[in-house]
């Protein structure tokens, strides 16, 4: 997993709305990255719909906003518009990206053993680097917590 000051990962993945991502394009100004386990689950939803109704305060801030999951772009698509989503979602299907990130790890539940995404979310500051790292990412109060991060750079 990147540390904090170290360069994020630069990666090119293909984007609901028909487009593709380069992080490093977007050097010169802050990067939100939430990745999140699987589209259209309730703690994704909800992480999901509270960036949405926020993008224009990350906006304002300068930064721009993009959820990661390992969900094709079809279902990216699907989910966007059944919640009405307004963050681009970007597909890492063959889960460079999630790997290159850290978030890829092995989760237990009730007693079963299962590789999977570890909600996280990384800041990435205008330079490129990583300026704040959210691990095991609770979503009650999280996009505030981000956007008072954003806005601190």
């Amino acid at each position: 997993m990147p540390e904090i000051s170290q360069p994020a990962p630069d990666f090119t993945l293909p984007a609901t709305g028909g487009h593709d991502v380069t992080l490093s394009d977007l050097k010169g100004s802050p990067v939100v990255l939430f990745f999140y386990p699987r589209d259209d689950t309730p703690g994704c939803t909800k992480e999901s719909i509270g960036f949405s109704e926020a993008r224009a305060q990350f906006e304002d801030a300068g930064a721009s906003v993009f959820g990661v999951s390992k969900d094709s772009l079809a279902s990216h698509e699907k989910f966007t518009t059944r919640r009405e989503l307004t963050v681009p979602l970007l597909s890492d299907e063959n889960g460079t990206v999630c790997e290159d990130y850290g978030v890829w790890k092995e989760k237990n539940m009730y007693g079963k053993k299962y590789m999977g995404i570890e909600r996280t979310t990384f800041l990435i500051a205008g330079d490129g680097t990583i300026a704040r790292v959210w691990n095991k990412v609770k979503v009650p109060g999280h996009v505030e917590e981000v956007l008072e991060a954003v806005r601190a750079l």
